[in-house]
């Protein structure tokens, strides 16, 4: 009996039929939609995250490059501070090398100048004689002064070992009771100049028998 309304059912309400099938047909979909929607919703966020994965990579790598190259700007630059600076130092230093050569064969003229007056006859009978060598000794302990202020001393190096750097040979020869290798005579007095080597002395140097 209840097949039998159903039937009448469907033979008096054809529409209801198909307006039935149309819903359920349409609920499908929707949710079909639903589920493609949100499985599109799950792999956009995923690409998107790898893309500024990659971006942020590449931004990063710039970085290290940009840093990189501007550490070693920065030092580049350092080396060139210290080595102008340097020079100028240097510059400071041994600018006045040219005029202390000079300077020095006035001492040279002065310690000969010396060294000829003849020690006896300095006494109070030529006072003449007295007053000009007290006078050249004076002025070469101020010249010596002068030189000391402004870094340039003396080498007198007798009985010191030879230093290519600092004394000239200008001869070998054996010397009874003294060390080879020694310097046993100062022709000239050298000089330096804030330590640097002005004027090498000339020298000679004792060697084997």
């Amino acid at each position: 009996m209840w097949h039998a309304g159903i039937r009448s059912l469907l033979r008096t309400s054809p529409r209801l039929l198909c307006v039935a099938t149309q819903q359920k047909n349409t609920g499908q979909n929707l949710e079909e939609d639903q589920s493609q929607s949100q499985n599109e919703q799950k792999i956009e966020p995923s690409t998107a995250e790898k893309m500024l994965t990659e971006e942020k990579g590449k931004l990063e790598e710039q970085l290290k490059e940009v840093t990189d190259k501007y550490k070693r700007a920065l030092a580049d630059a350092e080396n060139v501070r210290q080595r102008s600076q340097k020079l100028v130092e240097e510059a400071k230093l041994y600018g006045i090398q040219s005029f202390c050569k000079d300077l020095l064969e006035v001492a040279d003229i002065l310690e000969k100048a010396t060294e000829s007056v003849p020690k006896e006859e300095i006494k109070d009978e030529n006072p003449h004689l007295k007053s000009l060598y007290e006078g050249l000794v004076m002025t070469e302990v101020q010249i010596q002064k002068v030189f000391k202020k402004h870094g340039l001393l003396r080498l007198n190096p007798v009985g010191a070992k030879f230093d290519p750097y600092e004394h000239e040979a200008l001869f070998h020869a054996p010397m009874e009771g003294k060390e080879p290798g020694t310097i046993a005579l100062v022709s000239k007095i050298g000089y330096k100049l804030h330590g640097r080597t002005l004027r090498p002395a000339l020298v000679g140097v004792v060697k084997d028998a």
